[in-house]
């Protein structure tokens, strides 16, 4: 490529559209007002975004820090909550815990299960069947949540009671399989709610897994295949590598949906009572974030209650942030690695 005398390249110099301004490498400087407008439209809903989430923050904490100052046990440690009186004790450990354990139980179904569905689709159903199967996954997508939980409750939950007894007598000697004494029916503890939520994350998974999985370059996988890799080699050394990062986006909007479901959860779990000990095990009940304030809000007839569950709003605020910005990182760390 030429360079002129003041260092642009012959491309640079080039005129524009109808004799406007020179057309830049970049494309800039075309002049055109559809140009003009889309990325000020763009800009504008980039920043507006932004301002969204900090506005969302700045109010999670303004109305979350006067109830904490006036909590007389530690919010972080405590697994007390009693909102209500003139010494508010109130604390997050078992909040975290349960929707931690049901995000991680509905992760370890729903990703595996969703890949292998995506590459089912993509790689080896025909065309007369991929088709139907995508769209029979998706539908999954479009029934409530408030469906999904009632239909656990009624009918799947009865199914899950003898799966929880094998489980419970191959694992129960280690703590987190066992089944407490006195404990919830099995349909409201928080394996259950982890398996209704694989179901609800599923389709979100599968789709976007499929998307990707279907653009990898066809050269890619006719060139492992005519260096003699079966089918399955051709999926491990060419599909997988290069929809890695498109699984990992997919596992983390899946998470989001985990961490943040209400309706299906709070129908499911069985709530622990106050003062009651706690199990680590997942055959037990208890209540995530979301059900939480769900459950909560109907006495939230206070400044102080109704900041507690702002506060606990704030935490899975920050949680479901952090989880999305260590993905962010993860696949900027893949992308940089596969150029």
């Amino acid at each position: 490529m030429s360079t002129s005398i003041t260092g642009r390249s012959a491309v640079d110099e080039l005129p524009g559209p109808d004799g406007r301004g020179p057309l830049h490498g970049d494309g800039a400087g075309t002049g055109r007002l559809g140009d003009r407008l889309f990325g000020g439209a763009a800009t504008a809903s980039g920043i507006f975004v932004i301002a969204l989430v900090t506005l969302v923050g700045v109010f999670l904490v303004a109305q979350a820090i006067p109830a904490l100052q006036a909590d007389q046990a530690s919010f972080l440690t405590s697994r007390e909550w009693a909102t209500a009186g003139a010494e508010p004790r109130f604390g997050i450990v078992d909040l975290l815990w349960a929707t931690v354990v049901t995000a991680v139980i509905a992760m370890a179904i729903a990703v595996p299960l969703g890949v292998a569905i995506a590459l089912f689709i993509t790689q080896y159903a025909p065309a007369w069947l991929s088709r139907p199967a995508a769209a029979t996954i998706d539908l999954l997508a479009a029934v409530p949540s408030i469906v999904f939980g009632f239909w656990g409750l009624t009918i799947a939950g009865q199914y899950f009671e003898p799966v929880a007894t094998v489980i419970d007598r191959a694992l129960g000697w280690i703590p987190f399989f066992a089944q407490p004494e006195d404990g919830p029916s099995a349909k409201s503890t928080l394996a259950f709610a982890g398996v209704i939520l694989a179901i609800m994350v599923l389709p979100i998974v599968t789709a976007i897994s499929r998307e990707v999985f279907a653009q990898v370059p066809t050269a890619h996988k006719e060139g492992a295949l005519a260096l003699g890799a079966t089918q399955w080699e051709m999926i491990r050394t060419a599909v997988l590598p290069f929809g890695k990062p498109g699984v990992i986006s997919a596992a983390m909007l899946g998470l989001g949906r985990a961490l943040g479901e209400t309706l299906a959860v709070t129908i499911l779990l069985s709530s622990l009572n106050d003062g009651a000990a706690f199990s680590s095990s997942i055959f037990s009940g208890g209540a995530t974030f979301a059900s939480k304030i769900a459950l909560g809000i109907q006495e939230a007839n206070t400044a102080t209650s109704t900041g507690a569950l702002i506060a606990a709003g704030l935490v899975l605020f920050v949680l479901t942030f952090v989880v999305n910005a260590i993905a962010r990182v993860v696949i900027e760390r893949r992308k940089a690695f596969s150029e």
